[in-house]
């Protein structure tokens, strides 16, 4: 019944001949790869859907009960499970090669060590499923095959603009079992299933040419990378790739020393990106470097980010698998702060038109959203709690995150778009209710629609808020909570059954738990407190003496420079380790201007302990240029405001945390080579236009709190728990609990969350007892600021 395979193989073979002339990555590839097509494997099963049932998808062999057929991607060795009802749809035959065709496929492979990539298409879900070992942990290959499927799926968006999801399984879900996928990958193949398409058998005259054409570059690109991952001479990964610093802006990536390749033989690829699963091409290639250590600059803030490294072979150009994947997230800017809520199980679940008690949908079950003929209109209704949120916040970022689980049920391409909106509170009493449910009032509608050709399995679908949309999510601060509708098509086309979506919920019997359930992050800051610090001391300094309590600076009547310096005490600030600078600005106001030349003033931060002569303010350190230089011309008795840049912020609070004062040097310039008779008076007494020093803060802790104490694990129903001790600080708000099997993970978003909140245990519900992998533990605070992991290595039992 799956159709799309044969019409692409074929399809492709008259592209290659058409276009091999003058296609130079059509004659690249082939001379790098040898290409194998199997354009049907079941050629009787073919025959009968076109024939008689458009919908079967067994062989034709006759079962001892009298049925007919085995499923033939049910028949591999891997994972087979046998079954006792041979009449069913996936029965998998007697045993494992049972059929002779996928003997024929077992005997090919096992003849062929050369195939390194092997592509299996099938229709439906415009999807990815890349092979797996049966265990829901990531392999070490996981990355390559995310990529090689990301690379393809960015080709068939630049023909159609249709996104293709890449699902290698999650949590709970049952995986395929003696799946060919698994076979070839049992053999060190990269193996991947591509569902093609939102229906099992595709329009020819509308779907399937459309499909075939989007999926040839798709198909190229995959080729392109055959002898990456040729078995002969193929190059180590990059060991041990790790962020060993996350800031604001700034991440710096290290690995081990590459173990092969001499001088300048080997060089390496960074890619970035702010999207899981995603490719690495040349438009997201970050950097060239021959080193093992690499700094990203010029990031944003509280965002993630993605990196993806491998190694190049110079003089071939031939290039080495991916290391697994590295997560993480920048720190927050000096007046951030930032929460990531979950949604309450009990209030977060779908309602449904036709449905008899929607209350049971909730906490329990996925996400349904659309419409279908069995359900009728279906909405998500999702709940956050934002009590921990300060009402006076202003939020100057927020997200939200859904999980696409499976989108078979979206059959009409182009049809439709799936919406999040803010829901009035006060519009409906019951959330379970779908009359009610049907009729709230939205308060603002959040990011941009998702269409359905943009939805996806197993890449995470998010809402971005608008500055505007920002304003709407602050106004329900004060409620405490804030509920969303997700909502989708309410009509469908003649013909069609179902434009309805399924997202994970994340709680209960089918949901994924921590790791896929719907989030709302949040970024937002604080209006700040303000202080003024007013000179303890001011002094003018010229080549003829030192005049105490006055700022008058320029030149004199043989030209030489006069200064104006003033001293400021930070003593009255809060204690540096609590509070954050977000900005910071020196008054002045000039008294009598007597200059008839253009001459300019400039603010220097100096040391304090500078001695008040000539000669020493004249070789002064300067520590920092304070804000923009200003001209006469521009004074007119205007107050002047110097205002620090973040170079300037950072020295400030170094002077703040070493408990120094702090001084400021008013220097003139000019442009000509001499310049006489022209000073300034500033103001230097006046209560109100004395200069002073503005400083704006937030009250934030510099520093985590200590880490947690005593962890270890033990197996307790055939599952691995984690526990630990937790600090006594009373800034202590919680802990992030992280896996990761390739690396230790040194920052807190470097792996699979397990957990996150105030308790003291954990487990790991879906860890494999028999792979090893690391747990961290990292404590939080109300910033948050994560302290440094402790870590614990799981060894398997033998």
């Amino acid at each position: 019944r799956e159709w799309i395979g044969l019409e692409l193989a074929i399809g492709f073979a008259q592209y290659v001949d058409r276009n091999i002339a003058y296609d130079h990555d059509v004659r690249q590839v082939l001379a790098d790869a040898a290409i194998y097509m199997v354009p049907c494997a079941n050629p009787d099963g073919f025959e009968y859907s076109r024939n008689h049932f458009s919908f079967w998808r067994k062989n034709r062999r006759q079962n001892a009960d009298g049925s007919y057929g085995v499923d033939l991607n049910r028949n591999f060795p891997i994972g087979f499970v046998k079954s006792k009802n041979p009449a069913s749809n996936v029965y998998g035959g007697p045993e494992p090669f049972s059929e002779p065709e996928t003997r024929a496929l077992r005997d090919f492979v096992e003849s062929h060590p050369n195939i390194a990539i092997a592509l299996d298409y099938h229709s439906q879900g415009n999807v990815f499923f890349p092979a797996h070992d049966f265990r829901h942990e990531d392999t070490t290959d996981t990355t390559d095959m995310n990529v090689l499927c990301a690379n393809m799926a960015e080709e068939i968006r630049k023909i159609s603009d249709r996104e293709y999801g890449i699902h290698q399984g999650k949590p709970p879900t049952k995986l395929i079992s003696g799946s060919g996928r698994e076979f070839y990958y049992s053999k060190g193949i990269l193996a991947t299933v591509v569902e093609v398409g939102t229906r099992n058998i595709s329009d020819y005259l509308d779907d399937m040419i459309e499909h075939i054409r989007e999926h040839i570059p798709a198909l190229i690109a995959a080729l392109k990378e055959v002898p990456n991952y040729a078995k002969e001479g193929l190059m180590p990964r990059p060991e041990n790739f790790r962020a060993t610093f996350v800031g604001k802006d700034t991440v710096t990536l290290e690995w081990e020393p590459y173990p092969c390749g001499e001088g300048e033989e080997i060089y390496f690829e960074i890619y970035r990106s702010r999207r899981e699963k995603s490719y690495c091409r040349p438009f997201n290639l970050m950097g060239l470097t021959q080193a093992n250590r690499y700094a990203d600059a010029n990031l944003w803030s509280d965002t993630a980010y993605f990196y993806h490294i491998r190694a190049v072979d110079k003089r071939s150009g031939r290039k080495s698998p991916f290391a697994p994947v590295l997560a993480v997230r920048t720190s927050v800017s000096e007046d951030e702060f930032h929460r990531t809520y979950f949604p309450l199980p009990d209030k977060t679940g779908y309602v449904a038109q036709k449905a008899k008690d929607n209350a049971a949908h909730f906490g329990v079950n996925s996400l349904f959203v659309g419409v279908n003929e069995t359900k009728g209109i279906s909405y998500a209704m999702l709940s956050f709690p934002l009590k921990t949120i300060p009402e006076n916040a202003k939020i100057k970022h927020a997200r939200l995150r859904l999980y696409p689980l499976n989108r078979v049920g979206v059959t009409v391409e182009k049809y439709g778009e799936w919406d999040a909106g803010i829901v009035e509170p006060e519009s409906v009493r019951d959330i379970t209710k779908f009359d009610e449910v049907d009729k709230a009032r939205i308060r603002s509608y959040v990011g941009r629609p998702t269409p359905s050709n943009h939805l996806t399995q197993g890449i995470w679908r998010s809402w971005d808020f608008s500055e505007i949309e920002c304003r709407e999510l602050q106004k329900c601060i004060g409620d405490k909570a804030v509920i969303f509708r997700i909502e989708g098509p309410k009509t469908l086309p003649v013909g069609r059954t179902s434009q309805m979506m399924q997202w994970d919920l994340g709680y209960g019997k089918f949901g994924g738990g921590l790791a896929f359930r719907p989030q709302l992050e949040i970024t937002y800051t604080l209006a700040p407190n303000t202080m003024e610090l007013f000179p303890r001391q001011s002094y003018t300094v010229s080549a003829e003496g030192v005049e105490e309590g006055k700022i008058l600076a320029g030149f004199d009547a043989k030209g030489r420079k006069i200064y104006a310096t003033f001293d400021v005490e930070l003593g009255s600030l809060p204690d540096w380790e609590f509070m954050q600078i977000t900005r910071a600005y020196v008054i002045l106001k000039p008294v009598n201007v007597y200059a008839k030349e253009n001459i300019r003033f400039h603010l220097e931060m100096i040391d304090a302990n500078t001695e008040r002569n000539y000669e020493a303010i004249k070789n002064r350190q300067i520590i920092e240029n304070i804000g923009y230089d200003v001209s006469v011309s521009e004074l007119k008795n205007q107050e002047q405001i110097f205002l620090f840049d973040s170079y300037a912020i950072q020295e400030l609070g170094n002077r703040l945390r070493d408990k120094k004062s702090i001084a400021f040097l008013l220097r003139p310039s000019a442009a000509q080579k001499l310049v006489k008779n022209s000073v300034v008076e500033w103001h230097s007494s006046h209560p109100e236009f004395t200069p002073k020093l503005v400083i704006e803060y937030l009250h934030k802790r510099r520093r985590p709190v200590a880490p947690v104490s005593d962890l270890k694990y033990k197996i307790e129903n055939g599952k691995i728990k984690l526990t630990w001790k937790n600090p006594s600080d009373k800034d202590f708000k919680g802990v992030f609990v992280i896996k990761n099997p390739f690396r230790k993970p040194i920052n807190p978003y470097d792996g699979d969350k397990l957990y996150g909140g105030p308790d003291n245990w954990t487990f790991d519900d879906f860890g494999a007892l028999d792979v090893k992998k690391y747990y961290a533990v990292f404590t939080y605070d109300d910033v948050p600021n994560f302290s440094e992991p402790v870590i614990l290595e799981y060894r398997p039992r033998k």
